[in-house]
């Protein structure tokens, strides 16, 4: 008699990826559906950008200079700060939903399944119409890049690349920590939008101008400064202010790392606190 020969299967990469490529596809397919009604929230989205980058403009209609940076220097700041901001609200700014999936209960068929929970989260609602503000700030950041007296070395490229990687991911952590929050508070999402939405608003500024707790808070207890600021200041080759020296600029990624672990560990303690919607 033959021998039987058992083997055992283990997942690949594309085995366990498929649920999350399949939640993704279904709702890029759904966007494209509509397309008129794609387009108009695309541009909708751009409108948003043009308006906060007219800010900027209407500001130094009266002043030259605001926190040691001209126009072009701020605009390469407003650059980076929005590619980093838009690209973490396209993957997870849809997270800000989850004070109402828990009034409806939506959250317990996330916990039915036999995946991760924030996973889910991520893949069930990619709003790729917040592409638009994306496509204002790299159209800035190009503009930026060429009336800015740069001197494009090696190290300067690198930091161009490193910066909106891991600006993205230091916003990201900030909507996975103030998901994280909401099993707390249920109704405190406005709360929650002031580190989010709020941290993009002082990110596109320089934190010179602000006082030195503010200065000290956007820079080691909510990182904003490492999004685009204290990078713009090296690429620029300019000093910073007291506390927030140039340097800093460089452990942009560092400041990633921390803020994920903090951001995930806020998050799974959330979920541990969560007992259900009939709760």
């Amino acid at each position: 008699m033959a021998e039987l020969t058992t083997h055992t299967e283990r997942p690949t990469a594309t085995g366990w990826a498929s649920p999350y490529v399949a939640l993704v596809s279904s709702r890029l397919r759904s966007q494209f559906a509509y397309r008129r009604s794609f387009a108009l929230d695309l541009l909708g989205s751009f409108g948003v950008g043009v308006i906060e980058f007219a800010e900027i403009y209407v500001i130094f209609s009266s002043i030259s200079v605001l926190g040691g940076l001209d126009f072009a220097g701020l605009a390469l700041l407003f650059a980076l700060s929005n590619i980093s901001f838009s690209l973490a609200d396209l993957l997870v700014g849809h997270l800000d939903r989850i004070p109402t999936y828990l009034r409806a209960g939506t959250l317990d068929a996330f916990l039915l399944r036999p995946l991760p929970v924030l996973a889910q989260l991520v893949t069930s609602d990619i709003q790729l119409r917040r592409f638009g503000r994306t496509a204002l700030s790299i159209a800035v950041l190009v503009v930026a890049l060429v009336v800015n007296p740069i001197t494009f070395t090696p190290a300067t490229i690198a930091l161009l690349v490193i910066t909106p990687i891991a600006g993205t991911a230091i916003f990201c952590a900030l909507f996975v920590a103030a998901a994280g929050v909401q099993f707390w508070l249920i109704e405190g999402s406005e709360l929650a939008n002031s580190f989010t939405y709020g941290s993009s608003y002082a990110s596109s500024f320089p934190t010179a101008i602000f006082t030195l707790p503010m200065r000290v808070l956007f820079t080691f207890v909510v990182p904003a400064a490492f999004t685009a600021y204290l990078p713009t200041l090296l690429i620029l080759d300019l000093p910073g202010p007291a506390w927030t020296p140039a340097w800093l600029g460089w452990f942009s990624p560092v400041a990633a790392i921390v803020s994920w672990v903090a951001g995930m560990l806020i998050w799974r303690a959330g979920l541990r606190h969560y007992t259900g919607a009939g709760s």
